[in-house]
């Protein structure tokens, strides 16, 4: 019984995962990583006072969205249609991934050095900011 209970629920699950809107799913993690940026700023510009255990909270969000935002099912073909997604994305596939590889890496790094004190933390900020800022360059389109 508990394995038909199993087996139905991981059906359910994997229906769900199908059924889910790429372009939307996406663009929620997308709004995260902006979420998670805006409350590192505010630790770097001196907005607030330097908290380690919520920068890493930060940071480790970053990370783990990096990591989701590399699946291949975020980025079916023709999903730029409605979208701030550039078409270069599919036409350079390896390029994308590298972006997407210096993201995950660059924020992993974050993470595991931990920043101590606001310097390292505006290093990490940083170098994070760029490869956002490169990515959304060369692969995003802004819309209306």
């Amino acid at each position: 019984m508990r394995k038909l209970i199993f087996a139905i629920s991981a059906l359910a699950l994997g229906s769900s995962i199908a059924l889910a809107d790429p372009i939307k799913d996406r663009e929620a993690l997308m709004k995260a990583n902006g979420a998670a940026m805006g409350g590192l700023s505010a630790f770097v510009k001196g907005e607030k006072p330097y908290d380690a255990a919520e920068v890493l909270a930060l940071l480790s969000k970053l990370s783990e969205d990096a990591v989701k935002l590399d699946s291949p099912a975020l980025w079916p073909a023709g999903s730029d249609a409605d979208s701030e997604a550039s078409p270069k994305i599919w036409e350079d596939p390896a390029g994308f991934q590298a972006a997407l590889d210096k993201f995950k890496a660059d924020t992993a790094a974050a993470v595991a050095a931990a920043p101590a004190d606001i310097d390292a933390l505006k290093m990490q900020v940083g170098a994070i900011g760029q490869n956002c800022a490169s990515c959304h360059q060369a692969f995003r389109v802004k819309k209306g």
